[in-house]
């Protein structure tokens, strides 16, 4: 068996997508902090919301909130939390979506990019499953694909995420369109 290349048109960009679930309650074990924390937001603001989807995001593509008019992303969001360091700023996003009875969708997670290998995404990942896992719950998901940061994908199965199916997508090139700033995502080029 052979594998199969599809094109993918110049001003595209392209992403396998991994689904993934938790059917049992994780060990939670509280991991330290170091210096930040989580605050939910009672009234999800969406220039606020959008400022830190970009800031988080930007590096991954992360733009379809982005491409939103403000009634349709009022509609979208879900649970929002950001992640707030020593000085009161934004520096992280979690969004958790629990629409669906019986299940957690994590929507976003993400710290700025000043915060990575720091240590601070296992605090995070820590307290999203914490968050995720109230009662009631019986199965988290999350999606993820290949234009995230490397470590999402082992992360979640490190932590008994199973995948169950995977897809292929393609969408226009959302710095060509505006969406972020063309020196958004430096690791894919721009065709």
């Amino acid at each position: 068996m052979n594998g199969q290349l599809i094109d993918v048109p110049a001003g595209m960009v392209a992403a396998v997508v991994t689904y993934l679930e938790m059917t049992a309650r994780p060990d939670l074990t509280p991991v330290p902090d170091r210096g930040l924390r989580l605050a939910r937001w009672t009234f999800a603001d969406p220039a606020r919301y959008r400022a830190l989807f970009e800031r988080v995001g930007s590096r991954w593509l992360w733009f379809s909130r982005l491409a939103m008019d403000e009634a349709a992303l009022r509609a979208a969001m879900a649970e929002v939390h950001s992640v707030i360091d020593e000085s009161g700023d934004d520096v992280g996003l979690l969004e958790l979506d629990f629409r669906t009875r019986g299940e957690c969708l994590i929507r976003f997670l993400g710290l700025a990019p000043e915060l990575a290998g720091k240590g601070h995404g296992k605090w995070l990942f820590a307290e999203t499953l914490r968050l995720a896992w109230r009662d009631g719950v019986s199965r988290v998901r999350v999606h993820t694909c290949s234009l995230d940061h490397p470590a999402a994908l082992p992360s979640y199965l490190r932590a008994g995420f199973r995948p169950y199916a995977r897809a292929f997508e393609s969408f226009p090139d959302p710095r060509l369109a505006g969406l972020l700033p063309r020196e958004a995502a430096p690791q894919i080029p721009i065709l």
